[in-house]
């Protein structure tokens, strides 16, 4: 289904919240999308903008095809598909670069407009890679991009500066739900959107930039390179965890052309929202997924809501010894390194019910004997409760039953 399609099916079922007001960029769209569901803008600074598209486990659900309840399972069984690469960029307007022409938000005080749903599609030595990153606005034509080692774009450019060159990429946005999601997923590099060939059932159509780097249909395609040694300071900007991430010296992106659809439909996305953390978190639970599958029954996964989609993890498990959860909550840790807390749990617990999972730490859980705890060891940047080097304190708790008396934890109602 396409960005335009998807808006058009919520807005089909009742989900779709209209503002036709004039709404400024600056906070104010920001603001009113942050207690909406899927808002469309008709008039943000006289451009149209989508917010909180993805921005449920329900909706993404929709986009998918896949019940809610068996995102992490299915998506563990995905294969990847192949994409098709054709010559030309077919959009309506092809323009010099100019920001200030985009509706970009700026979405709480202290920040700069961002770019929060841009996929920057980055190319070295015909291996492409996809993913977003926040893109902070410098001026009319450059960016300042965060790139997280070790991950793929960072290597990439990493390699690329090693040789003294640019990073071709394309930033692309409003680009059609599966696409998009793909792009978030934890595959092999260049891979996303075969995946996402594989999600939809069908090749994922590529069209060919000025500077060789391919990309899918979208409302805007902002082509450029990231600068081998340039480097500007990024932030603060308000991260999965809804408190502000540090300033950082991050790489410059000198954009060279500016494609877009003749009445753009801009997306952004609410930082800490439940689009952000979802496009972020839910990837890897298929991770985790296939990671416990290794050494007993998994059933299956999710990133808590409360754990920002992120930081805490509930895995549920069919227990065939006493040392399955010990070994799935170690497992979880390896598949997700920035995972805090794991909580496994029996196939009787609802693990998308908060009061189940306390219900399972209530009754099954002894202090001395089900948690365990993993002191000194790297965290996540996000996780405010980190040292200033990364490093934090995992904790996992098993809260099954025990195998040896399965009747004292037999539930009744």
């Amino acid at each position: 289904m396409s960005f335009r399609g998807f808006i058009d099916r919520i807005a089909g079922e009742g989900g779709l919240v209209e503002v036709h007001k004039r709404v400024s960029s600056n906070l104010e769209a920001a603001a009113i999308a942050k207690k909406s569901g899927t808002t469309l803008f008709h008039d943000v600074d006289g451009s149209k903008v989508v917010m909180n598209l993805l921005g449920s486990r329900d909706l993404l659900s929709k986009a998918l095809n896949i019940p809610r309840k068996e995102i992490a399972m299915r998506l563990s069984k995905i294969k990847c598909g192949k994409a098709i690469v054709t010559e030309d960029l077919l959009l309506d307007e092809i323009s010099k670069p100019d920001l200030s022409k985009l509706p970009i938000l700026t979405h709480f005080k202290g920040e700069r407009p961002y770019i929060t749903a841009g996929v920057v599609v980055s190319r070295l030595d015909d291996v492409q890679n996809a993913s977003i990153h926040r893109l902070m606005v410098l001026n009319k034509t450059e960016l300042a991009a965060r790139l997280v080692p070790p991950r793929h774009t960072y290597t990439m450019h990493q390699k690329a500066a090693q040789r003294g060159e640019p990073l071709p990429v394309a930033i692309v946005i409003g680009m059609d739900p599966i696409t998009l999601f793909a792009s978030c997923t934890r595959v092999p590099v260049g891979e996303e959107f075969n995946y996402a060939s594989a999600l939809r059932g069908e090749p994922v159509k590529l069209m060919r930039c000025e500077n060789g780097v391919a990309v899918p249909d979208a409302e805007i395609v902002l082509e450029g390179y990231i600068h081998p040694t340039k480097r500007a300071k990024e932030g603060p900007f308000v991260d999965i965890t809804g408190t502000y991430d540090i300033v950082r010296e991050e790489p410059l992106i000198e954009l060279t052309r500016m494609i877009r659809r003749s009445d753009p439909i801009y997306h952004g996305i609410m930082p800490s929202g439940g689009e952000h953390r979802l496009l972020m978190g839910v990837s890897y639970e298929p991770s985790i997924y296939k990671a416990v599958g290794s050494v007993t029954k998994v059933k299956n996964v999710v990133l808590t809501e409360g754990g920002c989609c992120y930081l805490h993890a509930v895995v549920q498990i069919e227990k065939q010894t006493e040392s399955d959860g010990k070994k799935a909550i170690m497992m979880a840790f390896a598949a997700h390194t920035s995972l805090k807390h794991v909580l496994i749990v029996d196939e009787d617990i609802d693990i998308f019910d908060p009061r189940e999972l306390e219900y399972a730490v209530a009754t099954r859980v002894r202090g001395d004997r089900d948690i365990l705890i993993l002191p000194h060891v790297r965290g996540s940047s996000l996780d405010p409760c980190c040292t200033s080097d990364g490093v934090s304190t995992k904790v996992g708790v098993d809260a099954t039953k025990t195998l040896e008396n399965p009747e004292r934890f037999k539930r009744v109602f």
